[in-house]
């Protein structure tokens, strides 16, 4: 058994992330497409991510700031232009996910490098991956900074304006998760399937 007080800890942050990493599990993931002011789209997944709010609708995903404590060209573009488009990961666009996990100049586009075409989001002007079929296109509500140490997080607080959604997936109440296929994160390499699944009665 091992205590650590972090105040007083001589864990570092890559062995914090790696604990936490490995023991919050799976975590869904947020493939978020934003754009500068220059036009150039951007498009990365981050699995620190979750529903915040149902009214109004928010998403949380977190960037991490990178080893020499920089941000990620999501939040740059953020500050630019408070907008994105949020799409789960699945296991259909896997290979596409994991390319554009791959650090490149700010001005080089994902979507191009993962070979994605690029569709119309309704009520924002940034452009949805066109094979997703879950899409949700957000105006930016709050960022919230936890410092500028590397690997410190930026909260982003996304509020829903629109939604896109395939008909095969969605019958008007129910996401079919057997279609929609989403996949969640690990640690290191790891990902895993929404397949194999069991049902609790929640108590009245």
């Amino acid at each position: 058994m091992s205590d650590y007080l972090l105040e007083d800890s001589p864990l570092s942050a890559g062995i914090i992330y790696r604990l936490l990493s490995g023991s919050i599990c799976p975590r869904p993931i947020a493939w978020v497409a934003t754009q500068g002011t220059s036009g150039k789209d951007n498009l990365a997944p981050f699995s620190f991510f979750n529903v915040a709010s149902v009214t109004p609708p928010v998403l949380a995903f977190s960037p991490l700031l990178d080893g020499s404590g920089q941000p990620k060209d999501t939040i740059r573009n953020l500050e630019e232009l408070p907008e994105c488009v949020v799409h789960i990961g699945s296991e259909a666009l896997i290979e596409a996910l994991n390319t554009t996990s791959a650090s490149l100049p700010r001005e080089e586009d994902e979507f191009t490098l993962a070979g994605l075409e690029k569709a119309p989001m309704s009520g924002v002007s940034v452009p949805r991956i066109a094979a997703s079929p879950v899409a949700f296109g957000c105006k930016l509500y709050e960022l919230i900074r936890f410092g500028d140490q590397p690997l410190a997080g930026t909260l982003v607080l996304a509020q829903i304006v629109s939604i896109h959604i395939d008909d095969a997936v969605w019958d008007g109440r129910h996401v079919d998760i057997d279609l929609l296929k989403p996949i969640g994160r690990l640690a290191g390499s790891d990902y895993a399937r929404a397949t194999d699944r069991f049902a609790i009665e929640r108590p009245a």
